[in-house]
């Protein structure tokens, strides 16, 4: 399984802006989208280009597009803290949507909504911040491979290594960028030191 950590100084300045337990909602939400830039390019850094021929003002030269399509799959409720960014990058990707809540005494997902749209041919990112136990995003990539998906990333801040382990054994094939790889899971499988409920902070409703 590939994993790759985003260690840019810039990723490490906004997840650390994001563990701050005094860090506000209007602050978490903006340094979530900046965050998710970084996340976002570094999962489509590997995309296949196809050459074009453009004009620039002064002389006609050899440009480049995406070799294939983006499909946004964002993992309610955080993921939605991330949509953003990634439709600004890439303003033509699809975006599909995976509900799912973790029973808080058993951490297992419930699901209770998915939309998704044609995705057999695009590059898939799952945006899941919070890669904890490893249950949600094992489903998310469950679901949109029941739907064709064979090309997928997921995009994470957060990650335990309880959850890469479930990936790996669940998803091998799935690479994960994420901005830290944390300590563990709490009794309550929260991650360490993590940044507490991202859904929660994102929106106030802690």
């Amino acid at each position: 399984m590939s994993v790759t950590v985003v260690d840019h100084p810039l990723a490490q300045h906004y997840l650390t802006i994001l563990r701050d337990r005094s860090t506000g909602t209007p602050l978490f939400r903006e340094t979530a989208r900046r965050l998710a830039y970084l996340l976002v390019a570094e999962a489509t850094s590997d995309l296949a280009l196809h050459e074009k021929p453009i004009e620039t003002p002064l002389e006609p030269t050899m440009g480049t597009s995406l070799g294939k399509p983006i499909v946004v799959v964002a993992v309610f409720r955080a993921g939605l803290g991330l949509v953003d960014a990634a439709i600004d990058l890439l303003p033509n990707a699809r975006v599909g949507y995976a509900g799912v809540q973790r029973n808080e005494e058993t951490a297992e997902p419930m699901e209770y909504y998915t939309k998704f749209p044609p995705m057999a041919d695009a590059r898939v990112l799952i945006l899941e911040p919070m890669l904890a136990t490893g249950g949600s995003l094992a489903w998310a990539c469950e679901q949109v491979k029941s739907k064709g998906a064979v090309d997928i990333t997921a995009v994470c801040v957060v990650s335990a290594p309880d959850g890469i382990k479930v990936m790996e054994e669940r998803h091998p094939e799935v690479r994960i960028v994420t901005a830290a790889v944390d300590r563990g899971l709490n009794e309550r499988f929260y991650i360490e030191p993590g940044l507490g409920d991202m859904g929660d902070r994102l929106f106030g409703t802690a």
